[in-house]
């Protein structure tokens, strides 16, 4: 019984550390999802944060549906990217030991002057990033234009990702 306990506090660590995806959702309270701001009229600053188990293509792509969906919402048929970015944002995570009292090797006397000491040893560190995609967009009416790499047409980059998108309670 004694060996268990340790094991079930390993398996419940670990399970409160897995995350799942970031789902297609708008971002509340400055956490994970989708935001925009108008700019102009027709202008809007689009983006998509997502979490630790995000990837970045999916961020990517919710930053994509989201500027498709905000065009359509606003009666216009494409739009076309004037700026684009996607930010990694890494943390570095470890597990330690800390320990209070005198230093190893040294007793109350001190050896050598040692004293008390409070520290953490770290004996591993794990990199976690989290994306964000932003990206300024201008909607238009009318035919997409085919030379422009930069503009989308809203329907059809909606019938193309939306089958992979993951909404709220979906998953």
């Amino acid at each position: 019984m004694k060996r268990l306990i340790p094991i079930a506090a390993v398996f419940l660590f670990l399970t409160a550390c897995s995350t799942a995806p970031s789902v297609y959702t708008p971002a509340e309270g400055g956490g994970y999802g989708y935001s925009e701001q108008q700019l102009e009229e027709n202008r809007y600053r689009v983006s998509y944060s997502g979490n630790s188990a995000t990837s970045r293509e999916r961020v990517e792509d919710y930053l994509l549906y989201r500027a498709s969906e905000l065009t359509l919402q606003n009666g216009y048929d494409y739009f076309v990217m004037t700026a684009r970015d996607t930010e990694p944002r890494t943390s570095y995570y470890g597990s330690g030991t800390p320990y209070a009292g005198w230093p190893p090797g040294y007793g109350f006397y001190g050896y050598g002057g040692g004293g008390f000491g409070v520290g953490l040893s770290t004996s591993t560190a794990r990199p976690v990033t989290r994306y964000r995609a932003y990206a300024d967009i201008v909607l238009y009416r009318g035919e997409t234009p085919e030379k422009d790499s930069w503009a989308y047409d809203a329907r059809e980059v909606m019938d193309q990702l939306g089958p992979e998108l993951v909404r709220k309670g979906e998953n």
